[in-house]
């Protein structure tokens, strides 16, 4: 059916409902069966009703799929990733799926050119509760008051130092490579600090529903084995065995943005690598180290109890080489008679194998291959974390007393007047989802200029920044290719590709038609929508994390955003003045917290996880660090201890604010509290050579 997203709402999802109810044995309250949606929209049912995205042809690349689990949350959770040693996939996910931490995490918006701190004046900065939002208004629900403050940078995520790779010796963790001091601002006086992200850390939880993954939606729903780009990418090939040696492939596997994201930061020299890293050196490395060597896994650990060394850090399996032959089928990793050989210009050859020790420039099969294990391991991981056991679930199937009476209203807000609904639909909670996208990638809506355009469904310009600073999907890949579905497939239309039809707007008389290559399309300055599931959890909010709390989002929504008139071209039609009053400012963000698993808060499987350190910014100041003698900064480091299948004490929010606060512009609250670790911490849960220290929101290990 068409969206038209400008008109108000005119059709009843009754029959849905009440379907469910009579499937529930229950009646369900009439705030959810007669609230007026779009009849395009997926409904609001529970999410345990929706199968979780699967890869169609998985069984020819992994022989043992609860083996490609616990692989995959050992690849996720390994600090040995890092060319450093210390960095994980889950540095920037450890919270919710998402990152609490709040010093040395602001990028100055590198995207758009700018290099100047105007959150905090430098890096290594300790945010504060009034920082935020980063737009701040006299009167925060008129969007053309006062302006007070004005930030572009981004509230993100601390990831690698900047250097480039030696050599990876096999059975160390940590790379060899050389320092060099960060033009990119992430300095201080000549030394090194960790870069920051350039946009804000989403949760991987219930990413597995996601159609493409990161905010611009560059992680492709079909996964080459190589990298993120998918099909885009013509050179990504794969080793197969065939006979007695290998040759190269092409694999398209459907249903696997999760895989396509999880091969990107393992080699970027802003997340977790050192520059000009490739996935084969990683590979030399990792294939050769105990997993998690360096962390305790708890014997009770939903995936990894079984094969857990504690009290004793990692798994009794002595390699990844031995995990991987358990999980993927032969084909992909048992041929010892090819190699892969990187010529001068970096190009892959294949060769016979010399007989002799391979050269570092040349690679085995199983080597060449680890991205395809990699990304296929950590998605079979991520795709069992869903969170499917929230009050809103229990409501949506019957139990009417699972929600109170706030936020049965807040959600017949979601619904209706705060027009929510339109961009977090379905039981995903956003329209991104491969249900929503699956059949229709590209769509035509009328847009906040009044005007009709092509745009790439689930992704929207809500007005947060200024639509040149970022550009999201409207970007390009690195093959000069658009990111954006509409622009590609015009691209292609204008090539000689068959056009697509386009339902049309039947609101507006508007019939539907193939997509014309000249066509207009608003794409510029769109993100993708996130799910809202546990968002209690996940602050800081947006793209650029410019929000602290769920308050002062549901203010940015109602005031009709930050940059309503200079990105009015590519505005989402929805972003408008809302005319909420403050009661249901608050029975809207009580329903969101609706929309937290406690299972997720508590770390409970299976949400559990093994022992992680991460870099919690530097000793110092913005205005010195101490050099760890490379040209570094010294880090601190965070121990977040392993909990098992039964949890394990919630992590605090971010900056310790409840996402529930109602702060007004010039609030300053401090963000000290009792810390609930101490007494249970003590030095020997540190490293040797570093020193306990309590700190706001946990500890460090300095």
């Amino acid at each position: 059916m068409p969206r038209f997203k400008g008109k108000p709402f005119k059709h009843l999802r009754i029959a849905i409902l009440f379907a469910l109810a009579i499937f529930a044995g229950q009646a369900v309250s009439s705030t959810l069966s007669a609230q007026t949606v779009s009849d395009s929209l997926p409904p609001l049912v529970s999410l345990s009703t929706v199968p979780v995205p699967k890869p169609p042809n998985i069984s020819e690349y992994i022989k043992n799929e609860k083996a490609a689990i616990a692989l995959g949350k050992s690849l996720f959770w390994d600090m040995q990733v890092g060319s450093d040693g210390v960095l994980a996939c889950a540095s920037c996910h450890f919270s919710a799926g998402a990152d609490n931490r709040s010093k040395n995490q602001i990028n100055p918006a590198l995207i758009a050119g700018d290099k100047t701190y105007q959150i905090g004046g430098a890096p290594n900065y300790q945010l504060q509760v009034s920082d935020f939002p980063f737009h701040k208004l006299a009167n925060p629900d008129d969007r053309n008051s006062t302006v007070l403050a004005d930030a572009n940078d981004v509230s993100s995520s601390q990831g690698a130092f900047n250097g480039f790779l030696t050599e990876v010796v096999p059975r160390k963790s940590a790379d060899a490579g050389t320092v060099e001091t960060d033009n990119d601002s992430f300095e201080i006086q000549g030394i090194n600090v960790r870069r920051v992200e350039p946009r804000n850390s989403p949760t991987v939880i219930n990413a597995v529903f996601n159609f493409r993954n990161f905010w611009d939606g560059r992680a492709q729903h079909e996964f080459n084995g190589q990298n993120p780009f998918g099909d885009r990418d013509p050179n990504a090939r794969v080793l197969k065995t065939s006979g007695s040696s290998a040759d190269w492939v092409r694999i398209s596997i459907k249903n696997s943005s999760l895989a396509s994201q999880a091969v990107g930061p393992p080699l970027s020299g802003f997340e977790m690598s050192f520059q000009k890293r490739g996935f084969a050196q990683l590979a030399r490395k990792m294939l050769s180290l105990r997993p998690l060597s360096k962390q305790q896994v708890s014997s009770t650990d939903s995936a990894l109890g079984s094969s857990s060394r504690y009290p004793l850090p990692g798994l009794k399996t002595s390699t990844y080489a031995t995990l991987i032959r358990n999980v993927f089928q032969d084909v992909w990793w048992n041929n010892t008679n090819t190699i892969v050989e990187f010529d001068a210009n970096n190009n892959p050859v294949l060769k016979p194998h010399p007989g002799t020790p391979l050269a570092s420039n040349q690679f085995t099969q199983m080597e060449y291959n680890f991205p395809l294990f990699f990304g296929l391991a950590v998605q079979a991981y991520e795709a069992t974390l869903v969170s499917d056991q929230t009050p809103f679930d229990k409501y949506a199937v019957g139990t009417t007393s699972a929600l109170t009476a706030q936020q049965k209203h807040g959600l017949e807000l979601f619904e209706g007047k705060a027009k929510c609904i339109n961009c977090h639909s379905g039981p995903e909670f956003t329209n991104a989802s491969v249900a929503n996208v699956k059949n229709q990638k590209i769509e035509r809506m009328r847009m906040g200029d009044n005007n009709i355009a092509v745009y790439d469904n689930g992704f929207y310009n809500i007005a947060v920044r200024p639509t040149g600073e970022d550009l999201g999907v409207g970007g390009t890949d690195p093959f000069g290719k658009p990111l954006s579905f509409s622009k590609l497939t015009q691209q292609e239309v204008a090539a000689g590709a068959p056009a697509p039809v386009l339902e049309g707007v039947p609101e507006e008389n508007i019939e539907a038609a193939p997509l014309d290559p000249n066509e207009r399309v608003a794409v510029n300055g769109a993100f993708k929508t996130p799910t809202l599931r546990n968002v209690e959890l996940t602050g800081p909010y947006f793209h650029n994390g410019g929000q602290l709390t769920l308050r002062q989002v549901v203010e940015f929504y109602n005031r009709g955003g930050d940059f309503h008139e200079a990105n009015i071209n590519d505005l989402d039609p929805d972003i408008v003045n809302l005319g909420l009053t403050e009661t249901e400012k608050d029975d809207l963000v009580a329903f969101m917290k609706a929309l937290t698993d406690e299972r997720v808060r508590n770390r409970k499987a299976p949400f559990d996880h093994p022992q992680l350190f991460i870099p919690n910014g530097h000793p110092g100041d913005t205005q010195s660090v101490t050099n760890d003698g490379t040209g570094n900064a010294t880090d601190s480091l965070l121990n977040i201890p392993a909990v098992g299948a039964s949890g394990g004490k919630p992590l605090p929010y971010f900056l310790n604010v409840s996402p529930m606060a109602n702060l007004t512009p010039t609030t300053t609250t401090s963000t000290t509290s009792t810390n609930s670790l101490e007494g249970s911490i003590t030095q020997q849960d540190c490293p040797a050579g570093t020193t306990l220290k309590f700190i706001s929101g946990g500890y460090a290990c300095m």
